[in-house]
């Protein structure tokens, strides 16, 4: 599988810092994983307050069946989404009043997502107990279900049982 066809639909963000975006559009090109994962590492630290560029490590590191990888780089998100809303950094911390979970395309929105990819990442280790605590706490913290946590609650049921 080519890069440009792995990568397709994730690369393209208008709000991305030119630095960042060269960074992510030579990884769209990148005929290995790994040489898409070292150029995401250096546009990490080229701004490490993109959360987009966070997104993009944890998919690739999960589609790549890298799932302690994924872990880490989605609790990275979870951190540096948590310092820029102003929220402590411990998810078991957070309640419905913590912020307005509500806001698209903000910080907190994005902790959201993240919370639920470190769910399904960790139903796919097996973790199905951590895997259902924060699929609770996102229950609590976002009623709505507007990152979708539901899908993911509904298979880590069935995998429950």
């Amino acid at each position: 599988m080519s890069g440009k066809q792995y990568w397709s639909g994730i690369v393209a963000n208008d709000d991305l810092p030119p630095r960042v975006a060269g960074y992510l559009a030579a990884a769209s090109e990148a005929h290995d994983w790994r040489e898409a994962e070292a150029l995401l590492l250096r546009a990490q630290v080229a701004d490490p307050d993109c959360l987009h560029v966070y997104f993009t490590l944890y998919k690739l590191y999960f589609n790549h069946k890298r799932l302690g990888d994924a872990e880490r780089a989605a609790c990275l998100a979870l951190d540096a989404a948590a310092r820029l809303a102003g929220l402590p950094s411990d998810w078991r911390m957070m309640d419905v009043n913590s912020c307005d979970w509500s806001e698209d395309h903000s910080p907190q929105h994005f902790y959201l997502f993240s919370l639920k990819a470190l769910a399904f990442i960790r139903l796919r280790q097996l973790r199905t107990q951590d895997c259902l605590q924060l699929l609770e706490k996102l229950r609590e913290i976002d009623p709505q279900d507007s990152v979708g946590a539901s899908v993911i609650e509904a298979y880590a049921e069935g995998v429950a049982a």
